[in-house]
């Protein structure tokens, strides 16, 4: 029972629920709605009037109904069983819903978002007598074989240890030390609550000079994230922006993935359950559920838990990076996401602003994306970094990049991949447009890029992106005039441009090999093009027939080179690199042969 008086429901609008009687409630307060017990919670106080965004479907509720208040914000448990696990936007775990109830989640149904009853093996790193404080490591669990679960003192307590257990297994509800802090002794376990809208407190954030590796070539090569950045994904209909976060939650190189599902599909979510346990990591080998942890809010679920997966889902990245690990969070959408703002606002009866959306929709956005960074941990270690990432798809109606989601997404992010409908159409995927997205990470990262890959990285990039520049403009030339109005060496350029385009920015997400692509097999790819582009711009210069250098054997074994495994790509670029001197050497060896006329 509630030790606080229970409120009366006045008024219901959809998700939204006006009770009185609610004197004392605090603003973002769990409460439980009517007989049923549905969750929700406080969005606006007047007097002792309280506005509640319900996060089920409030149909049947009526007004004289009770409401009662839990005392609490909204908050996520934070311990051993969240990695491999599926939760909705308010952290219920799904599989047990289904035990419990069926395919379809009965209204008032919840459960523990993490196992009590399951026993970890518990490895303590303190002695009674020590000394802690917020963010310090009490202890070591093995949870996956790719994530060692670090257990955490919470942020806000510190003090001396009086006891602590000794090795062995313990539940989630059993105190494995105890500690005197100046307001008592507090047990402490192998869990702890955070809530979501509060970020979790850090040293300081510090420049990110490491790039997050994804295996996507375009990405990687031309528009590269930082760990601990920001990135957008916006495109139409049809462009493959599910793909692409999936291609990234699959191969990007942290240590912890956070896919958030926000008002998508649910055949979307279907196809991560059923793909990822399959799939191996490529630097473990070990299946990438191992290090994922997915939060689900489906199209056909209640919008207004929406906003709250958003936040759940940004919660649990941050205590995996107090942890010291690098997190990459997928959401998608942050469209979908803003719909139930929208919506809400609505039947809050708010002044609308652009398209409908709330004017807060600029700030809610930046609360989320600000939460990304890498940063110097809480804790006594001062030196132990964590990042977190998050990459955030849009969904713009029509493809229109001038709607408001859009547009206060690109005021926050630092990585612009824009998706292109015509490319799509013509089935280039990924389908980002190179000539409209960006990176303002570039700098940062050239020296990691000239140091663990190669020195002429940088100026590699910059060349094949003048020839893509170069050719854009070739092609507006030919719609205008003609094609017969180009020289042979202006051709040359688009031959090259459609090489890049065709055999290195097109990926495959469903071959087993070309899905992921190292960094350095990226690089020796373009180097290969570059090195066939110069050398068909000389010979071309010297006489040589642009179509006999197109027709050389070896251009061919650059285009297959794409599907050839990383492992063994460098002994494959050498032996191409030999037979391209071969055979242009052969084709200038016949010019200067051949008779003059």
């Amino acid at each position: 029972m509630s030790e606080f008086k229970p409120g009366r429901i006045e008024r219901v609008a959809g998700p939204v629920v006006v009770a009185s009687n609610m004197l004392g409630a605090r603003m973002y307060e769990l409460v439980k709605v009517a007989s049923t017990g549905l969750i929700g919670e406080i969005i606006r106080v007047e007097a002792d009037r309280a506005t509640i965004q319900v996060y089920e479907e409030t149909t049947g509720i009526k007004p004289g109904e009770i409401v009662e208040r839990t005392g609490s914000p909204l908050s996520v448990e934070l311990g051993p069983g969240l990695m491999n696990q599926f939760f909705d936007g308010t952290q219920r775990p799904l599989p047990v819903l289904l035990d419990k109830g069926g395919a379809f989640i009965r209204r008032g149904i919840s459960a523990a978002p993490l196992d009590r009853k399951k026993k970890w093996e518990f490895t303590p790193l303190v002695k009674k007598g020590d000394t802690v404080i917020g963010g310090d490591v009490l202890g070591e669990v093995p949870e996956t074989v790719l994530v060692k679960h670090r257990i955490l003192i919470p942020p806000n307590i510190s003090g001396t240890l009086k006891s602590v257990v000794s090795k062995g297994s313990y539940t989630l509800e059993d105190p494995v030390a105890e500690l005197e802090t100046n307001r008592g002794m507090v047990k402490l376990y192998m869990m702890h609550s955070w809530p979501v809208r509060v970020p979790r407190p850090a040293r300081e954030k510090v420049p990110s000079d490491t790039p997050l590796i994804t295996g996507q070539r375009i990405i990687d090569f031309f528009f590269p994230i930082s760990k601990g950045g920001t990135a957008a994904i916006p495109g139409d209909f049809g462009t493959g922006k599910t793909i692409t976060q999936h291609q990234l939650a699959k191969w990007a190189d942290a240590e912890v993935i956070v896919y958030v599902g926000c008002g998508e599909r649910g055949n979307e979510m279907t196809e991560v359950l059923e793909t990822f346990p399959e799939l191996k990591d490529p630097r473990s080998g070990q299946p990438l559920m191992e290090r994922t942890i997915l939060v689900a809010n489906t199209s056909n679920m209640p919008i207004a838990a929406r906003e709250a997966s958003m936040y759940t889902g940004v919660t649990l990245a941050e205590y995996f990076r107090d942890m010291g690990y690098n997190v990459a969070l997928m959401a998608d959408s942050t469209s979908r996401w803003a719909e139930a703002l929208r919506e809400v606002s609505g039947r809050l009866e708010e002044m609308p602003g652009e398209e409908g959306y709330p004017a807060y929709l600029a700030s809610r956005l930046a609360q989320i994306y600000e939460r990304a960074g890498r940063v110097k941990v809480i804790g006594s270690d001062s030196n132990k970094l964590g990042s977190v990432s998050i990459v955030g798809a849009v969904s713009p109606s029509g493809g229109d990049f001038s709607e408001p989601v859009t547009q206060n997404t690109l005021r926050i992010v630092k990585v612009f991949w824009a998706l292109s409908k015509p490319l799509a159409e013509r089935r280039h995927f990924p389908a980002i447009d190179w000539l409209s997205s960006y990176s303002l990470y570039l700098e940062s990262l050239e020296n990691w890029y000239r140091t663990h890959i190669g020195p002429e990285w940088s100026a590699l990039r910059k060349d094949a992106m003048a020839l893509l520049q170069r050719d854009e403009e070739l092609r507006e030339i030919v719609m205008l005039v003609g094609p017969d109005a180009l020289s042979e060496s202006q051709r040359v350029i688009l031959e090259a441009a459609r090489m890049i385009k065709e055999d290195f920015l097109i990926q495959s997400a469903l071959h087993p090999v070309d899905s992921y692509c190292s960094p350095e097999k990226t690089f020796r790819l373009m180097s290969l093009i570059m090195k066939f582009y110069e050398k068909m711009k000389a010979g071309v210069g010297k006489g040589v027939s642009l179509q006999r250098a197109l027709d050389l054997p070896v251009k061919e074994e650059i285009a297959r080179a794409k599907i050839h495994p990383s492992q063994a790509f460098e002994e494959l670029a050498k032996h191409i690199e030999t037979n391209m001197e071969q055979q242009f050497q052969s084709l200038s060896t016949e010019l200067l042969e051949k008779p003059a006329v």
